[in-house]
């Protein structure tokens, strides 16, 4: 980082890339107030160039167990309970496929607030990628406003959360739709859901993907995080701001680089099958990625949604996670939780 700061006069399109200067003051924002991929001058996203940037003037992390490059796994849990829309979603699959009868249970199904839910399959996941050495981060809501409609209470998961912490596997906080500029909101649902898990929360990504830039973080480190996930774009997989590495975000405001650690989310799986529906030409996409970061000893941030897992028009999505898998198992990676890594970045004082 400090060979960027360093460097101002003649690599200022990699700085500016690298602080998110376009982001500073947005000449435009979607409907929800993100800054999206049509409107960023970086047009080559799924190329780190700031990463490749430093892996030639510094030298290359080395990770645990001589790892030569991480995937972070992560997975916000947007639901625990089977939305309507979902239910009619599953009952169009069934019916395409000529399976009338499981069409009609589909519309008809009812999951009372117990775990019979087929979202509430944290076991399930934990139990996948145990079978791969690799652990995970589960970032939980714990906000009784949405846009959309209402999620789940956090308490309904009063003990299931200390079970996961116990396993190994992190639980961190998925921020409310209308948390990410609030830094009252933000302390409001973080203490709320150390309550439930009874010990600190130090990982967090906003709903939505929700993300002021340095605003978000400025708030977040202000509360006690120890990392964000956040800075991804919500229909486009790739390197946001140019890094396939965690790092600390610059602050204009104060011209120093802040305590938080950033783990940039690349690939989540609603914005991969957004731009192609077709198993073959994603899993393209996404092997391209994992090469990339291998090649240039980085982390690879994936966010898997928890209630992709049991839900039958998302077969291929669930799939396409085991692929990603035993991809990087092959691979030699490190496959841990963003807790792990942003305590490395940490310890090695990146």
């Amino acid at each position: 980082m400090k060979q960027i700061l360093n460097c101002l006069e003649s690599e200022m399109e990699l700085w500016n890339l690298y602080s998110r200067k376009e982001e500073w003051q947005p000449a435009a924002l979607d409907k929800h107030n993100r800054f999206s991929h049509m409107q960023s001058s970086n047009k080559n996203i799924v190329d780190p160039i700031v990463s490749r940037y430093l892996l030639e003037n510094e030298t290359s992390p080395i990770y645990p167990d001589n790892k030569r490059f991480a995937i972070c796994l992560t997975h916000d849990v947007d639901e625990i309970y089977v939305p309507q829309i979902h239910k009619f979603a599953n009952a169009k699959y069934f019916a395409k496929a000529g399976k009338i009868l499981d069409s009609c249970k589909s519309v008809c199904s009812h999951y009372p607030k117990n775990k019979r839910s087929p979202y509430w399959n944290f076991n399930q996941i934990i139990e996948l990628e145990e079978k791969y050495g690799a652990t995970s981060s589960f970032y939980f809501m714990a906000t009784d406003k949405d846009i959309l409609r209402f999620r789940y209470d956090i308490e309904d998961l009063n003990g299931e959360l200390g079970t996961i912490a116990d396993r190994g596997w992190e639980v961190g906080l998925h921020g409310g739709y209308y948390a990410y500029n609030d830094f009252e909101e933000i302390v409001l649902e973080k203490n709320r859901i150390e309550e439930v898990l009874g010990k600190k929360v130090v990982g967090y990504r906003n709903h939505y993907l929700r993300f002021q830039y340095p605003l978000t973080m400025e708030c977040l480190e202000k509360a006690g995080f120890l990392y964000d996930t956040t800075l991804g774009y919500e229909s486009m997989i790739g390197f946001r701001n140019g890094m396939c590495h965690p790092f600390h975000p610059y602050n204009p405001h104060t011209n120093e680089l802040m305590n938080i650690i950033e783990i940039p989310m690349a690939l989540m799986d609603g914005a991969l099958f957004t731009m192609t529906t077709r198993f073959d030409d994603a899993w393209q996409h996404v092997k391209q990625m994992i090469d990339t970061v291998s090649e240039l000893n980085g982390v690879l941030c994936v966010n898997w949604h928890s209630n992709d897992f049991n839900c039958p028009f998302k077969e291929n999505w669930v799939k396409m996670y085991e692929r990603i898998l035993d991809y990087g198992y092959q691979m030699g990676a490190w496959m841990t939780n963003g807790n792990n890594i942003a305590n490395y970045v940490k310890g090695m004082n990146i």
